[in-house]
């Protein structure tokens, strides 16, 4: 072969569990970086200072630990998409990639662009999880 023929790239199979994994870290950026840019939103942080979580209402210790379980849920599926059996994470991926990606759309509508510009990215991420673990491989295709 000469120096200017190039042999084919390897391409490595990436494990499903591995491949949800990062689809979840993926989310989970996009989310911290976007709540993020939503601080400099006008009024944004006087409104936070007053004490308000709009579109929720005032804050309150429930409202917060509600609005902390909606972040927990895809930081622990960034491990739980590898730790758990095939079975049980098949499922809790399919389960919380489509509630994930449902909240999303529901929120498009209303958001600024670049709130939209992330949900849409998000939805997509969101959407791949779901469609990936909906067609986890079995055993015998790996074979």
């Amino acid at each position: 072969m000469s120096d200017l023929e190039l042999a084919p790239l390897q391409d490595t199979k990436i494990d499903i569990k591995l491949q949800l994994s990062a689809l979840w870290t993926s989310t989970v950026f996009c989310y911290l970086y976007c709540d993020y840019f939503e601080l400099f939103e006008p009024g944004k942080l006087e409104s936070m200072l007053a004490g308000d979580m709009d579109p929720l209402g005032p804050v309150s210790q429930l409202r917060l630990l509600l609005v902390s379980f909606v972040m927990i849920v895809p930081c622990l599926m960034v491990f739980l998409s590898i730790g758990l059996s095939a079975e049980i994470g098949r499922w809790l991926n399919i389960i919380f990639g489509s509630i994930f990606t449902v909240m999303l759309i529901a929120i498009i509508p209303d958001a600024w662009n670049y709130y939209r510009a992330f949900a849409i990215v998000e939805v997509m991420l969101t959407s791949m999880i779901v469609w990936n673990a909906w067609k986890w491989p079995r055993a015998e295709d790996q074979v």
